[in-house]
């Protein structure tokens, strides 16, 4: 039984082994100062960091975003994680879906013809109406955003950076032909060892150098246009900015639009008896007029302030006296709404704690 073997060239491994350790060499001699290194011009300089400066900004302004939309970081990675998988993210209800789902669920336990119940279903469908507002918004950030960056970091900054550790390859190339030359000449006039004369040992070093040379200016040169062509994408990246500030504007005022409706449809809930509205509160004036507590405190000063405290109605059941209720648990009302509601009341039906 024959087995092909598969074709393995010895010498250009050999060769591509010998240029590795003698990049090894030409690094490690520059580190210790012992050898010269090929400087690139300013302009070139100038390219590679504005290059390395939108590499890093393009990604922590990518990561930032990530985040903004999908804070939970497990959630993120879960995603990362399909998305190379099954090429495409999971589908998983929001945080405001799964608050509407609970709202909707408890209002029909408490009964959706109450008051409370009917009020946190609507409630309930609006945070549905929210989440679904938001899942929409994440994936359009997504698609006219994250996705354009994340194509430019590992399409033409991944191209650059390979580029750019090519031409450092041949600028190593270069400067360790340059020390072969350097050495040759040194030996020029000294007793040829091994029957080579210097003279040929020289001429193979400077043809090596010719070649090196010719080499690194042409990876110099590819790295140039691709350097330059990274200023022209800031035009491309403001457009991918400008849609996501529409995207933006889209979803906060469907949020916006969402809420007011609520509010009005919570409004037009509300029981038709005479209610009083209190820091917020509200006093139900159906039993019976309100009752008032006194609070009497002493300040440092030795001042007194007197505190008064609005309790609602509780009427009387087999002729027991209102309960005593702590004034600490209700809101705190101006002296001129008690003056109208005593005025308003029969004293027999107010009572002072």
């Amino acid at each position: 039984m024959n087995i092909k073997m598969p074709d393995f060239d010895v010498k250009k491994f050999v060769k591509g082994a010998g240029s590795t350790l003698s990049r090894v060499v030409q690094l490690t001699e520059e580190k210790l100062g012992t050898s010269e290194k090929t400087e690139m011009d300013a302009r070139f300089e100038h390219l590679s960091e504005r290059s390395d400066s939108a590499k890093l900004w393009t990604e922590k302004i990518m990561r930032d975003t990530e985040a903004a939309l999908i804070p939970n970081p497990a959630n993120r990675v879960e995603d990362f994680i399909f998305e190379k998988i099954e090429k495409q993210k999971p589908k998983r209800l929001s945080n405001l879906e799964y608050l509407g789902l609970d709202m909707i669920e408890g209002g029909g336990e408490f009964g959706q013809d109450g008051p409370y119940g009917s009020a946190l279903i609507k409630v309930g469908q609006a945070e549905q109406k929210l989440g679904s507002c938001e899942r929409d918004f994440i994936g359009s950030a997504g698609m006219c955003f994250i996705q354009p960056l994340k194509k430019f970091l590992e399409g033409e900054m991944k191209t650059i950076t390979k580029e750019k550790g090519v031409l450092e390859s041949k600028r190593l190339d270069l400067d360790a032909c340059k020390n072969r030359v350097r050495k040759a000449r040194s030996m020029i006039g000294q007793q040829a060892k091994d029957g080579i004369s210097p003279e040929v040992t020289l001429e193979q070093a400077e043809r090596d150098l010719r070649v090196a040379q010719s080499e690194f200016d042409r990876q110099a040169e590819i790295t140039k246009l691709l350097l330059e062509g990274i200023s022209t994408t800031q035009a491309t990246h403001l457009r991918y900015l400008h849609s996501l500030v529409e995207a933006q504007v889209r979803y906060y005022g469907q949020c916006n639009k969402i809420m007011s409706d609520l509010q009005r449809e919570l409004v037009s809930m509300r029981p038709p008896t005479p209610r009083l509205r209190v820091n917020s509160e509200d006093v139900d004036l159906t039993c019976g007029p309100p009752y008032l507590s006194k609070f009497q405190s002493q300040d440092s000063s030795q001042h007194y302030q007197q505190t008064i405290t609005l309790h609602p109605a509780i009427p009387m059941t087999s002729g027991q006296p209102p309960l005593s209720i702590s004034p600490a648990a209700f809101p705190i009302v101006e002296d001129s709404i008690i003056a109208a509601l005593v005025a308003n009341s029969d004293p027999s039906d107010i009572s002072v704690l």
